[in-house]
């Protein structure tokens, strides 16, 4: 006989509690706004309607210029170092921004991207993504994970450069324009 009340439930949703306990001051510059080699990255974040939405939580990994990832961990005490994380919420209109600089390439085959995390009300668990930069069509045709995807996929992976030189990457969580979301293998999430 089993007891009912040890019945397994389904999961929690990820969101929307985490608006009022993860942001922190200064979490989405992870430098000085208008020191050199800054730039913009921002996008929205929609659903599967295309509705912008207003509660996501987006964090990036990146390396630095020169393609080094740092290993200092954290973003709340940066004391001057560039630790290549950042988090930030999205706006009313789903409007998300970091400042931040343009990643290097980490390895000779690899082109340079910043790995994207996103946390929303309805998901399950975190989705993985990344943001390439759209300046580097050869790394772009030798990237090890690029290389996989079918031409569709690979537009979607990739930042524009807007006139002022950011970077707008938007990320769709499900429909025609869907997002290409990544899985690894020692997370157990789904895709």
């Amino acid at each position: 006989m089993t007891d009912a009340s040890m019945a397994p439930t389904p999961g929690q949703t990820v969101g929307p509690f985490f608006h009022y306990a993860l942001p922190f001051e200064g979490d989405s510059c992870l430098v000085p706004e208008g020191s050199a080699g800054a730039v913009r990255l921002h996008g929205y974040v929609f659903d599967g309607a295309g509705q912008a939405v207003p509660d996501a939580l987006l964090e990036i990994r990146q390396a630095d210029a020169s393609g080094h990832v740092p290993t200092a961990e954290g973003s709340r005490h940066r004391d001057g170092r560039f630790t290549g994380w950042g988090r930030a919420a999205t706006d009313a209109s789903g409007h998300y921004g970091f400042v931040t600089v343009e990643p290097g390439p980490t390895r000779p085959d690899a082109a340079p991207f910043f790995a994207v995390t996103v946390l929303a009300r309805g998901l399950l668990d975190r989705l993985f993504t990344r943001a390439y930069l759209p300046d580097d069509a050869i790394g772009l045709e030798t990237d090890p994970v690029v290389a996989t995807l079918t031409a569709d996929r690979r537009n979607g992976l990739v930042a524009q450069r807007e006139p002022d030189g950011s970077l707008r990457f938007d990320v769709h969580l499900q429909g025609p324009q869907e997002t290409t979301f990544l899985r690894f293998p020692r997370h157990g999430g789904s895709p």
